[in-house]
């Protein structure tokens, strides 16, 4: 079993070094992201950061959110201009990473769109247009809680989504800053990294439920369009598969933006678990390419596994309009 320095275990075919950026692909498409959620469960405060290095095409996707114990949130988006790959740092948005497969610094300063209710989003120009700006400040260290976990590919796969990908749960402590306000967090949260060609129109629907519920326990739950497959927890540095899940959801009305979800877990080791899953504030988001429009609905939501534990985590329902 390989592991960290400081005995973090790692799974499959990565290492720790593979926290770093690698070097830049030849397709066009190549996008080298990292992504970050967190949750604070005494504020019922949380939000994620993601920055996609898409150096061939000259820009970068960069997204912040942080949502507010009244479902209100501040949110920015943008494509600032990059022209290589060697680290993530741009439209004020930094990554660094500090320990590989261990501990990752988090920091971003700028504009954020304040709004009331994050449901704007579903007409960006309007919402960025018709609400108010706050300036927004995010830093924190993401310290590992559970082991590094990942694949790397074939390139000859055809895989055009994410062909490299690890994954880790994290305990998340620093700070955040809302107009000059500090507020001090301690949370958890998940991170994921991932390498390689990126057309957000080449994967099937999917439903990608995390959450977790300190530092010993933390989930992933990933679905089709369906609410049709598996995922694991990590219990301490060891992973268990969910070898069968089955989801259930509800949404608001006839719309695409979900408001609870239920999901029966079957384990690799014969345990059976349910989770239930609360959307606290939802941001409906999407990916346009050549005339293909991916929705991409995030939801801060509060879980609570077996009727007991409660946790706090990010679902995200990506469908694809062909289905």
């Amino acid at each position: 079993m390989k592991s960290t320095p400081n005995g973090i275990r790692i799974y499959g075919n990565i290492e720790a070094e593979d926290d770093n950026t690698h070097e830049l692909g030849p397709e066009e498409s190549f996008n080298e992201s990292v992504y970050f959620n967190f949750f604070d469960r005494e504020q019922n405060r949380g939000g994620f950061v993601r920055m996609g290095n898409r150096a061939n095409e000259g820009y970068a996707e960069m997204t912040v959110i942080v949502w507010n114990p009244d479902g209100s949130a501040a949110f920015n988006y943008a494509k600032p201009d990059i022209e290589h790959n060697n680290g993530w740092n741009a439209g004020g948005l930094k990554i660094d990473v500090l320990e590989p497969g261990e501990k990752i610094h988090t920091f971003f300063e700028g504009p954020a769109v304040y709004l009331e209710d994050p449901r704007a989003m579903a007409d960006p120009g309007k919402a960025f247009k018709n609400n108010p700006y706050q300036t927004l400040k995010i830093d924190l260290i993401h310290d590992a809680v559970g082991p590094l976990y990942g694949h790397v590919g074939d390139p000859d796969d055809g895989n055009q989504f994410a062909r490299a990908h690890t994954e880790q749960h994290m305990k998340v402590g620093g700070s955040i800053s809302l107009d000059g306000v500090k507020l001090d967090f301690n949370g958890w949260g998940l991170r994921d990294h991932s390498w390689g060609p990126r057309y957000w129109q080449a994967t099937p629907s999917y439903r990608w439920i995390t959450g977790n519920f300190g530092d010993d326990l933390g989930m992933i739950v990933r679905t089709n369009g369906k609410g049709e497959g598996g995922g694991l927890f990590h219990e301490g540095q060891d992973l268990v598969r969910i070898t069968k899940a089955t989801l259930e959801t509800e949404y608001e009305g006839d719309s695409k933006f979900h408001k609870s979800l239920t999901a029966q877990l079957v384990l690799e080791d014969g345990r059976k678990r349910t989770l239930e899953g609360r959307v606290m504030s939802f941001i409906p988001l999407r990916n346009r390419r050549k005339g293909a429009q991916t929705h991409v609905g995030e939801g801060m939501t509060e879980y609570t596994l077996d009727g007991e534990r409660v946790g706090y985590g990010l679902s995200e329902y990506l469908d694809q309009p062909e289905e």
